[in-house]
């Protein structure tokens, strides 16, 4: 997968149970840092190919999902794999650290 895509809580599962790492930006539209987030993730999405898949949340849209990971501030990104966290970072985030991050949960 070469494109972020749109998470719904309908699609959730089927998407971060496929064994590959998952990058997932918890944002707003309204949020300024949020929309800085969306090019550095178009361009991660592409560096990572197949190997990982690059995700959006819209808080507004999906609550239930942002209250089930505990977000209290966007953006927030998550790397899950298999389900699990392996690592949370608040604040807007460079390229470099998420591709590194999706790297170390082996993408």
């Amino acid at each position: 997968m070469s494109e972020v895509i749109h998470l719904t809580t309908g699609a959730f599962e089927k998407v971060t149970s496929q064994g590959v790492p998952v990058l997932i930006d918890f944002w707003a539209p309204w949020c300024g840092p949020c929309r800085m987030q969306g090019p550095i993730l178009d361009e991660v999405a592409k560096g990572a190919g197949s190997k990982a898949i690059i995700a959006k949340v819209n808080v507004d849209e999906e609550p239930s999902l942002a209250a089930k990971f505990g977000i209290q501030s966007i953006p927030t990104l998550l790397v899950l794999k298999e389900g699990q966290i392996l690592q949370r970072m608040v604040g807007l985030q460079s390229a470099q650290l998420l591709a590194s991050a999706l790297q170390k949960a082996g993408a």
